[in-house]
């Protein structure tokens, strides 16, 4: 079953997910600062990979209404799933070239599931029926060296073309300076950042990252 509105909090604002944590405590102050959603990457290439410990050592230190959210590239439906129940995830985000096929399989679980599209490369944004049963998309360029945003800023607006009534999650290049021009642009439910708020890989600049949570709750 679709969850439109999961990552939506209301009609003006959009949710925050803030992704790539490493560490137990930031993540927790992440929470405690307005974030909704934290993602844990399990992507072995990703220098923000974590393991199923640390995964499981973040997400016990955070209340039960956070999104914690696993990230995924190209990975089996049982991979996928040993990460969810250990680390007792509430979010998948798949963000390869992963089937409808595998999309549908983890839906039946109950699970929530965020497929990602790019600007620039496949899944397109256009690609989104083919994916009817994600609960939302995330949308970004995509054609960095890794899966991700590579904090390579694009035309935020071209996310209007995913036509669709699932939740829409904007990423790609967002930083606190920026994100209010990006939602303006996109009109997303959410927003996903990572290295836009980042000392370091995996290291979060607190500061950063509340002002881009008050930039977005002002925006």
């Amino acid at each position: 079953m679709k969850n439109i509105k999961f990552f939506k909090k209301n009609d003006d604002i959009p949710a925050v997910k803030i992704c790539g944590l490493t560490d137990p405590c930031q993540a927790a102050e992440c929470v405690s600062l307005g974030a909704d959603a934290i993602g844990l990457v399990f992507y072995k290439k990703s220098p923000r990979a974590v393991s199923i410990d640390r995964a499981v050592d973040i997400c016990s230190r955070l209340s039960s209404r956070v999104i914690t959210t696993g990230v995924f590239v190209n990975e089996t439906y049982d991979f996928i799933m040993k990460r969810v129940d250990t680390c007792s995830l509430k979010a998948v985000q798949l963000h390869g070239s992963e089937t409808p096929e595998l999309v549908d399989k983890l839906a039946e679980t109950g699970i929530v599931v965020i497929k990602a599209l790019f600007a620039g490369k496949k899944p397109c944004l256009k690609d989104a029926a083919a994916f009817n049963n994600a609960s939302a998309f995330l949308v970004e360029y995509g054609k960095g060296i890794l899966p991700g945003g590579n904090a390579e800023k694009w035309d935020w607006g071209m996310a209007k073309q995913v036509k669709t009534d699932h939740a829409l999650i904007l990423a790609g290049g967002l930083t606190p300076d920026n994100v209010r021009i990006a939602i303006k642009s996109a009109l997303p439910d959410a927003v996903d950042v990572s290295s836009g708020v980042e000392i370091s890989h995996g290291i979060k600049d607190l500061e950063k990252v509340k002002k881009f949570i008050e930039n977005v709750k002002t925006a």
